[in-house]
């Protein structure tokens, strides 16, 4: 089993690094982990409907060059499913077993992914309702896909 995250953007605030770090060390007991960021395009104050699909089209272009026929690719999407951490445990039980042994989730910049990402994703997952910074996504992601390995071998933490 492999996990490969996929982002768009640099980290800097270094208590987000920590805690990812922390996430992503406590994951290696289930899978191997994987962490991909392609930079972050600048984005002018106001930009037009043309220019955030330029640059999403670009960002998501750069994060295509990562992602491989053999993945089961995941795109974080507010348009996607809303599902349980139970449901994600699931979800990721069925892939892993029928589908792919490699997931790759995808974390678009701060104006979302493009539509050549969203095609390509085998299942769109959208984490809430509430919109978070794409860097605070990252961490929250890595909370839950631990979350649901210890589901998925009845260990404690999941409450």
């Amino acid at each position: 089993m492999k996990i490969t995250i996929l982002s768009v953007g640099n980290i800097k605030e270094k208590y987000l690094i920590d805690a990812i770090d922390e996430y992503s060390k406590r994951l290696t007991k289930y899978t191997k982990i994987n962490h991909v960021t392609v930079a972050d395009l600048a984005i002018m104050d106001n930009p037009s409907e043309k220019d955030v699909e330029i640059i999403k089209s670009k960002e998501g272009n750069k994060l295509l060059e990562h992602i491989s026929d053999d993945m089961y690719v995941i795109a974080l999407d507010l348009k996607g499913k809303l599902i349980s951490s139970e449901e994600l445990a699931s979800k990721m039980d069925e892939i892993f077993t029928y589908n792919s042994s490699h997931i790759a989730f995808v974390i678009g910049g701060s104006l979302g992914l493009s539509n050549d990402v969203i095609n390509r994703a085998n299942f769109r997952l959208c984490i809430s309702k509430m919109t978070f910074p794409h860097k605070l996504c990252k961490l929250i992601l890595l909370e839950q896909i631990y979350r649901a390995f210890k589901i998925n071998n009845n260990e404690i933490y999941h409450k």
